[in-house]
């Protein structure tokens, strides 16, 4: 009975072993199917996970979402550029033109003042060149001021329209620019909505395309246009403060000629002193 026992003691030790070998060879094969049916979705996250942010946040966006982004970005670039470069105070109203102005006004020099600003070519100078010729030397209580006055707001007049063609122009990019934003976002909707009708139960994925291209879309023309609305005031105002000054210097010049023209009269009405 023992050497039976010791004999049917190594086939059961084999027995366990091929049961165990058995149970890890069913394990394998599991774990290998159970690999194989998720690669392609590990493959996908893979993928999405290698996606660039150019692709994720442009690229799937489509040809709107690239149209809006080059034509868009590349008008707010230039108009920017162009504003910053012509809205200066060197161009308006240069401190050396102000300072050689007022010399002459001061000492009643108006034709001298007036050959000044015909030279150059800035705001001021334009602008004087312009209304200076109305000052009237027949009236020496205010030589002509309101002339001179209706002269300066009928150049002011003509000369903003001209200025603010290309501050208007980002008005108008701030404008289009969401409004290309919502086409896009129906555009994408209707894709959506469209493969929604031809597969009743679509996958999820079957629609991300047109979702992308709904919101992209509206992204874009969002920024866009934020971007095109604080550049737009930010001209505007720019634009406005230099023309303030140099309708400020303008005064200063005709009450610098009115006082000296006026300089004995003024001198007349302040008393020396008190007869006692």
């Amino acid at each position: 009975m023992k050497a039976s026992f010791i004999l049917n003691r190594p086939q059961t030790h084999t027995m366990t072993q091929i049961s165990k070998f058995r149970t890890a060879k069913g394990w394998l094969v599991g774990s290998a199917f159970t690999l194989l049916a998720a690669a392609p979705a590990l493959a996908q996250e893979g993928a999405q996970k290698d996606k660039s942010a150019l692709d994720s946040y442009l690229l799937d966006g489509g040809p709107l979402t690239i149209f809006i982004v080059a034509v868009g970005l590349l008008s707010l670039i230039s108009l920017t550029v162009f504003n910053f470069m012509n809205l200066t105070k060197a161009k308006f109203a240069p401190d050396d033109l102000k300072a050689a102005l007022l010399d002459h006004m001061t000492n009643c020099r108006v034709r001298s003042a007036i050959e000044l600003s015909a030279s150059h070519p800035s705001y001021l100078g334009r602008m004087m060149a312009y209304s200076l010729p109305n000052i009237d030397a027949t009236r020496p209580e205010d030589l002509g001021r309101d002339h001179v006055e209706d002269a300066i707001a009928d150049f002011s007049i003509n000369e903003t329209r001209k200025q603010m063609t290309f501050i208007t122009l980002l008005s108008l990019v701030a404008q289009a620019a969401p409004m290309l934003g919502l086409f896009g976002t129906v555009f994408g909707m209707i894709g959506a909505f469209s493969t929604l009708g031809e597969n009743a139960g679509a996958d999820p994925q079957d629609l991300a395309a047109d979702i992308s291209v709904a919101l992209l879309t509206t992204m874009w023309g969002l920024i866009v246009a934020i971007l095109s609305l604080f550049a737009y005031f930010f001209f505007k105002n720019r634009f406005n403060a230099l023309v303030a000054d140099c309708h400020g210097t303008a005064e200063n010049l005709i009450n610098a000629s009115i006082q000296t023209v006026n300089a004995d009269a003024h001198l007349a009405k302040i008393p020396e002193g008190i007869a006692v």
